[in-house]
């Protein structure tokens, strides 16, 4: 429910609702909003035993499926920071296809080999990730007491599942995108057939699909290289479906909660969706 920190006068969901956008939010499995199973609770570990693999295969296509059949309209897709990552990678699988009309995204996250925090590349270089699985711990919770004492300070939200935080942790270490890591050949080969995951291309995102990009010079997790990598894996989209904005001074949190957002990036946006309609 990040998108929704800002008052309302100046939050991105309210600013399209007042302009007679049908807003939708989701929120991804493992928050405290998304925490019920038909079968399994989130104090057990089974709960917990997926990557965000499944939020690319099955949870994005669910949440466009449903909104498509409530409002029989095609979507504009808004994300930030892991809302890209799951959209570009659900994008360039051909997810959506039928059902997309246009896509945002706001501090983009498809690569990560140069970001510069420091706790996360400890993270990432300290294997954190495959640690805290080895150990069984499903759920990354920095506010509890084993995860403060394990590694304070990494995030702020409620809930983070540590099949993702290795997918990210692995994606800064080896500078790819790619399925989740089995850690050992035999075992990807079960799942994939190859002895390594595959990669998600990005560049496979229809060229046609009208996309917009605004990024931060500031930001600290969605680098400008990392950015500019991206960009470059889109270098064949056609030109004039490709609307990219770089903000000098905006950090990362800044694209939710900047006082300026609005006038900004949220106008930019807003414009950008109503170009499409």
């Amino acid at each position: 429910m990040t998108w929704l920190l800002n008052s309302p006068l100046q939050n991105l969901p309210m600013i399209l609702a007042d302009n007679g956008f049908d807003v939708w939010i989701a929120n991804t499995r493992g928050t405290r909003f998304c925490r019920k199973h038909v079968s399994l609770d989130s104090a057990q570990p089974e709960f917990w035993n997926w990557s965000w693999d499944e939020l690319v295969s099955f949870d994005l296509p669910a949440v466009f499926d449903f909104v498509f059949n409530q409002t029989q309209q095609k979507i504009h897709y808004i994300g930030h920071s892991l809302g890209t990552l799951i959209g570009l990678a659900s994008f360039s699988e051909g997810h959506q296809a039928d059902t997309l009309k246009s896509a945002a995204f706001l501090s983009p996250i498809a690569y990560l080999s140069h970001m510069n925090t420091a706790l996360g590349m400890v993270a990432a270089k300290a294997f954190v990730g495959e640690i805290t699985t080895w150990f069984g711990v499903a759920e990354f919770n920095p506010k509890g007491q084993k995860a403060s004492a394990f590694l304070k300070r990494l995030c702020n939200y409620p809930g983070v599942d540590c099949y993702d935080l290795l997918t990210a942790i692995t994606a800064v270490r080896d500078g790819v995108i790619a399925k989740y890591n089995y850690g050992r050949p035999d075992y990807n080969r079960m799942h994939y057939g190859e002895a390594k995951p595959p990669v998600y291309n990005i560049s496979a995102i229809p060229r046609n699909l009208p996309i917009f990009i605004s990024y931060g010079g500031q930001d600290a997790l969605s680098d400008v290289k990392d950015v500019l990598l991206l960009l470059d894996s889109l270098k064949f989209h056609d030109e004039d479906k490709l609307m990219v904005q770089f903000i000098k001074d905006y950090a990362h949190a800044d694209f939710i909660m900047g006082t300026n957002a609005k006038d900004i990036v949220y106008n930019q946006v807003l414009r950008f969706f109503k170009n499409q309609q």
